[in-house]
């Protein structure tokens, strides 16, 4: 059957709220540097106040992956809760408009939309402070069977791993792509999130699970391993593909019992790393529903990274497509 979609994702709907600060800032507020804590909507009211002066902008992990996917070329689609608010209306909007199908129903009544308050220090790095709202609403009724068995490749979003009725529609949409032939996908998200369902992420991981990104904390805290060689060996026997990302180090894949290294692309300035694992799974995702050869789409994964971090903000400013034939991709 010929795919409606290149790549469909299921992840937490949340708009971001991305403001410049020092490591004081952080201290003052009792905030984990490089972390994602989750928060209540009072301590959501409470940080934006003292927060400094922000842009604000559609994010979510997984619904920014479709956004790169949708930048370079490829038909996207995702699926996520908002509520029936101005910010789930303006989430709504901007998926749209960049020509990302979604049509999940928003939440009638309950928790507002999500948002995300992240604030980023000199060094690029970005503290993610996060009330989840509506999105933690998602249910398996959420899953629209067309979208899934119509996609080549499903992309789940680790942060989801957290509610239990989010994890069943994980389950039904692991079931309702391998049913139609198709491929799952999922990123791990944080370290934290591993560290809290090690062992079903394990299980999913092995029984649900074609391709899985993560990165060099997440990867180790996975195996509880120091040896990033181990633990990126121990991953790749339990899926078909593992790509691991590390910062300016680049990434690795490892498929068929093959390890690709990936190079970074420079980048002139780091500003903000909101979102370079995100557009890294772009790429690669693009690349594989294209039927590029895994080194190449490591390095479209690479190329969308290095677009995303020279600017704030998760998603990309420029034409993926128009980037990567720029740079012969």
């Amino acid at each position: 059957m010929t795919a409606l979609y290149d790549v469909a994702a299921i992840g937490n709907a949340i708009v971001d709220v991305i403001a410049q600060c020092d490591e004081a800032f952080l201290e003052r507020e009792g905030l984990v540097k490089g972390s994602m804590a989750l928060i209540d909507p009072a301590r959501a009211a409470s940080l934006y106040d003292v927060m400094a002066s922000a842009i604000e902008a559609s994010g979510g992990s997984a619904a920014n992956t479709v956004a790169g996917v949708a930048s370079f070329g490829g038909k996207a689609a995702f699926i996520g809760k908002v509520a029936d608010d101005q910010l789930g209306r303006v989430f709504r909007h901007d998926m749209n408009a960049i020509g990302c199908v979604f049509t999940t129903p928003p939440l009638a009544e309950g928790p507002a939309t999500a948002q995300s308050l992240i604030n980023v220090t000199a060094d690029a790095q970005r503290t993610m402070s996060t009330y989840l709202g509506a999105c933690v609403e998602l249910n398996p009724a959420d899953v629209d069977p067309e979208i899934i068995e119509g996609a080549q490749i499903s992309y789940l979003e680790g942060y989801l791993f957290d509610p239990p009725e989010a994890r069943r529609a994980f389950a039904k949409a692991a079931a309702l792509a391998h049913g139609a032939g198709r491929k799952i996908s999922m990123t791990l998200s944080d370290s934290f999130m591993v560290d809290r369902h090690r062992g079903a992420l394990l299980g999913f991981i092995e029984t649900q699970c074609d391709i899985v990104f993560a990165n060099e904390s997440e990867v180790c805290s996975l195996f509880e391993t120091t040896d990033f060689d181990a633990a990126v060996k121990a991953l790749a026997d339990r899926c078909e593909i593992a790509a691991v990302t590390r910062s300016e180090k680049g990434s690795v894949v490892a498929a068929n019992g093959q390890l690709h290294e990936i190079s970074a692309y420079p980048v002139e300035k780091v500003v903000d790393t909101t979102g370079a694992g995100d557009q890294y799974a772009a790429g690669f995702l693009f690349g594989l529903s294209q039927g590029r050869p895994l080194p190449i789409c490591g390095q479209l994964g690479s190329l969308a990274a290095a677009e995303v971090i020279d600017h704030y903000g998760p998603r990309p400013q420029v034409s993926l497509r128009e980037l990567a034939q720029k740079n012969g991709l």
